[in-house]
């Protein structure tokens, strides 16, 4: 395995460039169906929190399945910063704020920026507990000694070098 950073690595660009083209074509896509009524930019408000539960969910699964190398790094990269990445839409999220808020409508706009931010912690969290509930800690073999490591822990575990998969150092 190479000891470059990612983003040097012509893969796992090619994974994220990927993802995130899928990702902003989906968000279009889902934003011709999903109704936009004058009060709200209901399809941003959707996509953003569809994504938010879909990262944590992805980010939880994969993590609890061992360290962040090998096929759960390219999946990771392809789905999280990739898809993820162009299907949710931070930008489209201010952009529409300002504008509610230029039109005079102080109460909306901020009330859509505090429930977008405060519903899309909450969908994560929703997800990584979805996850968490899905997917379980393989459990160590006996006379392993095995750590209880959470989620953001593991994901730092891995490093470039780590060409294994195996996430308890087991031969």
């Amino acid at each position: 395995m190479s000891s470059s950073p990612l983003h040097l690595r012509p893969l796992p660009v090619v994974l994220v460039f990927i993802g995130g083209a899928t990702g902003a074509v989906s968000r279009y896509l889902l934003g011709l169906v999903l109704p936009s009524p004058a009060a709200l930019p209901l399809p941003t408000f959707v996509v953003n929190l569809i994504g938010a539960f879909a990262l944590g969910m992805l980010l939880e699964g994969l993590l609890r399945g061992g360290n962040d190398v090998g096929w759960r790094q390219r999946v990771r990269l392809l789905f999280g910063p990739g898809f993820m990445g162009g299907f949710t839409t931070y930008s489209s999220l201010c952009v529409e704020t300002v504008l509610l808020t230029e039109q005079g409508r102080y109460f909306s706009g901020g009330g859509y920026a505090v429930a977008s931010l405060l519903l899309g912690i909450a969908a994560a969290a929703a997800g990584v507990w979805v996850a968490a509930n899905l997917f379980r800690v393989p459990e160590a073999a006996p006379g392993i000694r095995h750590s209880t490591v959470t989620s953001t822990q593991v994901l730092h575990l891995a490093t470039p070098g780590d060409a294994t998969e195996n996430p308890r150092g087991e031969p």
